[in-house]
């Protein structure tokens, strides 16, 4: 009998995540490597964590995770998405609870493209009257 698995897709900036949740004792692995060694800051491995709390399943599910472009922070919040829609698809009466935190909505915030004749995307030079 095969064991049952739910994938799902998480983006957070430029980070993808590929998720695949399956029973077992509450591993997360993030490309090949425990999340404690990928993600270094505690608030990284505390974001990845919310909504298996919310859920209520710690412990039950074990999580791995692929997750490819943008830093750890972006990496971090993809991977989160990608657990939230796992969840979901594994169990959808806990769709409202994920929704009201806001978990299954992409995060649309992307760094703003700098612009010609200025120093940023906002930020000009320097103005010289003289």
């Amino acid at each position: 009998m095969a064991e049952i698995q739910y994938n799902a897709t998480g983006r957070r900036k430029t980070s993808v995540a590929r998720v695949t949740m399956t029973a077992g004792d509450g591993q997360i692995i993030v490309n090949k490597k425990p999340a404690d060694v990928y993600f270094p800051r505690e608030t990284l491995r505390m974001v990845i964590r919310q909504p298996i709390e919310l859920a209520g399943i710690t412990g039950k599910y074990n999580v791995n995770a692929t997750v490819a472009g943008g830093g750890l922070t972006g990496q971090a919040g993809a991977v989160k998405h990608g657990i939230a829609r796992a969840i979901v698809d594994m169990n959808s009466d806990l769709r409202v609870r994920l929704k009201k935190e806001g978990f299954l909505r992409r995060d649309p915030r992307e760094k703003e493209r700098k612009k010609y004749g200025q120093k940023g995307a906002r930020k000009r030079f320097q103005f010289s009257k003289r």
